[in-house]
């Protein structure tokens, strides 16, 4: 569902303009589990079954991250399970975030045990939402688009989170390129689990002419970043003032944030 708060939202956001910028933000939450070596995958691997208090703190330091941003893409977000406390944590980060919109899409579902889902957060009114579960050999991906401003003169935001293996993220890459090659006003994010030279990144650039940032920005993993699979790509008409990675250990991966100026013609 999308969810709106009851405080009134033009009074507490008011439109982006033309010319104006939006603060974007990428995140892959691991469900809330903080990590610090490698070795935890193994000796806290229990975290991604059973709950813990330590969950839920964290959550609250993910959310005050994210009030200093206009739309958050999530992945690796629990919709309501054992292990998450039976809370949907996209929905708890915006209201702990003060963000009056969200929505989440859950791509597998193993009911009390685990809800994979992806999450979108904004403070600013998209007019539609898309759901689409993405090829591959394995179900369990998807990509979710959002739709802001109006249908004549719009910003399509999405948020995907793409397979381990090459194969299956080729044909992913393909699917979504399909979704946004005549999109004007489009911004993709989300782990890619692939770095920016694999064959998958090329075909989708050359697919949509979405941008890379100018200089690689390390993601992963958090405690020694050394790997990009996180991305902000946007479209040509857009600019991107600002492209950095925030050094939170909260998650296995780090956050990636853009600061993008709208073009002449686009109000959201």
């Amino acid at each position: 569902m999308i969810a709106r708060r009851d405080m009134p939202y033009a009074a507490a956001h008011p439109a982006v303009h033309p010319g104006q910028r939006l603060r974007l933000l990428s995140y892959n939450i691991q469900v809330g589990i903080a990590s610090r070596a490698f070795r935890e995958y193994f000796t806290a691997g229990w975290k991604h079954v059973l709950p813990t208090p330590e969950r839920m703190r964290n959550l609250d330091r993910i959310a005050e991250v994210l009030r200093e941003y206009d739309i958050v893409g999530l992945q690796e977000v629990d919709a309501g399970s054992l292990r998450s406390h039976f809370l949907n944590q996209a929905e708890y980060l915006a209201l702990r975030a003060g963000m009056p919109f969200w929505k989440h899409q859950t791509n597998r579902d193993l009911g009390h045990l685990a809800k994979h889902s992806l999450g979108l957060l904004a403070r600013l009114p998209p007019y539609a939402v898309e759901q689409r579960a993405l090829p591959g050999f394995l179900p369990g991906r998807g990509v979710m688009l959002a739709r802001f401003g109006q249908p004549g003169a719009r910003l399509t935001v999405a948020v995907m989170h793409l397979a381990l293996g090459r194969v299956s993220r080729m044909r992913q890459m393909d699917f979504v390129a399909d979704l946004l090659a005549d999109e004007p006003n489009a911004i993709l994010m989300g782990d890619f689990n692939c770095l920016p030279q694999a064959p998958e990144m090329r075909l989708l650039l050359r697919r949509t002419g979405l941008l890379l940032p100018e200089k690689e920005l390390h993601t992963y993993p958090s405690w020694r970043p050394s790997r990009m699979i996180d991305y902000i790509l946007i479209s040509p008409s857009l600019r991107m003032h600002e492209a950095e990675v925030l050094h939170l250990p909260h998650s296995d991966h780090l956050p990636l944030a853009v600061e993008v100026e709208l073009p002449p013609g686009l109000t959201l």
